[in-house]
This record gives structure tokens, C-alpha cells and sequence, in this order.
């Protein structure tokens, strides 16, 4: 049996941008997309903590060390720029594997979203 568990998060990072007139997706900076080993094109969920919306997107990376966290299509339509957002990914895996899984956890700077 497969189970899905949170693979890597991303906690508390302020959205810099939203493009409404972009293809879709959630543009993240590099550097915390490696620092919480989120891959391009992975789905990633999107819990914004200022106004309660959830959704999902896929990941896209941005300039290293830029903070940039910018979401576009639709789903600029969920956010204002300044939300403080926590981006959550999932893996499938075999029940044993699960139990001893560690998720990948990254907490940057709430400020800038740089790494610490």
C-alpha cells in the first residue's frame, strides 16, 4: 500500500508577485527550492496564511537569491502581494518507508525569504 506524506516544506515566506497574464505555476527562488528539495515541475500545495486559501500549482524555479516568490495564471488571483504563504509538498511511498520518512522542513527568513 502506498501513502501520501508531506515530502518538503517551505514555511512562512512572503509572495513578492502575483502575474495574473502568465502561463500558471508558482515561481520560487532556487536557492529554497534546493534548500527544501522542491524540483521544477513539481505540484506543490499553497496554504496562504493571511487570507486562508489553499491551492495547488507546480513549481518553477526563480533567481537564486532573490526571495522571489511570485505566483502566477489563475492563481494570482489567491493572493495579494506581502501574504505570508507555507508551500507544502507530498510523496507516494510504501507504509514502512512512510512511518521512518523525515520530511525536508525550511524556514527562511519571514522578511526577506532568504535562508538564514
Amino acid at each position: 500500500m502506498l501513502v501520501n506524506v508531506v515530502k518538503s516544506k517551505i514555511h512562512r515566506v512572503k509572495v513578492t508577485g502575483a502575474e495574473l497574464h502568465y502561463i500558471g505555476s508558482i515561481t520560487i527562488d532556487e536557492d529554497l527550492m534546493d534548500a527544501s528539495k522542491i524540483i521544477e515541475g513539481e505540484r506543490v500545495q499553497i496554504v496562504n496564511v493571511t487570507n486562508g486559501e489553499r491551492l495547488e500549482t507546480y513549481a518553477i524555479p526563480g533567481p537564486r537569491n532573490s526571495g522571489e516568490i511570485t505566483l502566477n495564471g489563475a492563481a494570482a488571483r489567491k493572493v495579494a502581494k506581502g501574504d505570508i504563504l507555507i508551500l507544502i509538498t507530498y510523496a507516494f511511498m510504501e507504509l514502512d518507508e512512510a512511518k521512518e520518512f523525515k520530511p525536508t522542513l525550511c524556514f527562511p527568513n519571514e522578511e526577506t525569504n532568504l535562508l538564514k
